[in-house]
């Protein structure tokens, strides 16, 4: 009986380390991010950066890189930068794929939503350009919103 409630201990242990590693790496699985039904909606025009007097958060895109052409599934990585010791509300991260109508990707990214940004592994996105907004709010109330802007090729 010692032998059997050890060994499940053990197991139960593993479990836990798992989920510990699978929670601190931020590792995902594949996300499909825009299918390609979304992706042949028609385009809405660009909108300019949102921010007020005071200093909102700041956005930082890591990845997928504006400047270069990418190949799905590709990293999508960002950074939140809080300012004047305010955290980032995390629950108020907003993330639109700007078509007619609009597409909140929110949902498809909540497991890789945090305080410190988004860190998706493996983002799936048809070929073309796609423009995506990013709405954050830190816990003063301060918004910023930025317009990503990425070119996937097959």
């Amino acid at each position: 009986m010692a032998h059997e409630i050890g060994s499940l201990a053990r197991t139960i242990l593993a479990a836990f380390a798992f989920c510990v590693t699978f929670a601190v790496t931020g590792a995902a699985a594949s996300v499909d991010l825009i299918t390609e039904e979304e992706a042949r909606l028609p385009a809405t025009p660009k909108m300019a950066t949102r921010g007020g007097i005071t200093r909102g958060p700041g956005i930082k895109v890591l990845s997928p890189n504006a400047e270069a052409q990418v190949k799905a599934p590709f990293a999508m990585k960002v950074e939140f930068q809080p300012h004047g010791g305010a955290k980032i509300d995390a629950g108020s991260v907003k993330v639109t794929y700007l078509k007619k109508p609009a597409v909140d990707l929110t949902p498809r990214l909540k497991g890789a939503i945090s305080e410190a940004g988004i860190n998706l592994g493996d983002a799936n996105v048809p070929a073309g350009t796609h423009d995506i907004k990013i709405d954050v709010t830190d816990a003063e109330g301060r918004t910023k919103s930025e317009t990503v802007s990425f070119t996937v090729v097959k």
